[in-house]
């Protein structure tokens, strides 16, 4: 498996900051939750436990979808582009992806010369991350 590792990661074309853009896709249907960063690490968990992390870039950490929210991913396929420089990830996303309370994080569409948004939140943001009294105080 190492080796599989080694030769996947030796495919992606990272950037100079050690970084490759992650597009999560849903599965079945084809919808495009969020757009994220993989660093060689994040790449390397996700190969081995089939669940997307990700780079953090405002907490410089690796994280994955619904650790704090409860909303996760699961991997179903890992995809690279002609180029080798972003990723597709295809995900079973359970729950919604959006820290918003939205499926996707895609929900502005630009029309007539504006944006309009085009999907409601479906749990608040509150409910996804309560503030807890560490946070206040």
């Amino acid at each position: 498996m190492q080796t599989q590792i080694e030769d996947t990661l030796a495919a992606i074309k990272f950037g100079p900051d050690g970084l490759v853009p992650a597009i999560a896709q849903q599965y079945d249907t084809g919808q495009i939750l969020m757009l994220a960063w993989m660093n060689r690490e994040a790449v390397c968990v996700t190969l081995e436990e089939g669940r997307p992390c990700y780079w953090s870039r405002s907490r410089a950490k690796l994280w994955r979808k619904g650790e704090t929210s409860g909303q996760i991913q699961l991997l179903r396929e890992i995809r690279l582009d002609c180029d080798g420089d972003a990723v597709l990830l295809l995900v079973d996303q359970q729950g919604v992806a959006c820290h918003t309370g939205r499926l996707s994080c895609f929900f502005r569409s630009w029309r007539e010369g504006g944006w309009v948004v085009s999907g409601e939140p479906q749990i608040s943001p509150e409910i996804l991350y309560p503030v807890t009294r560490d946070q206040v105080e």
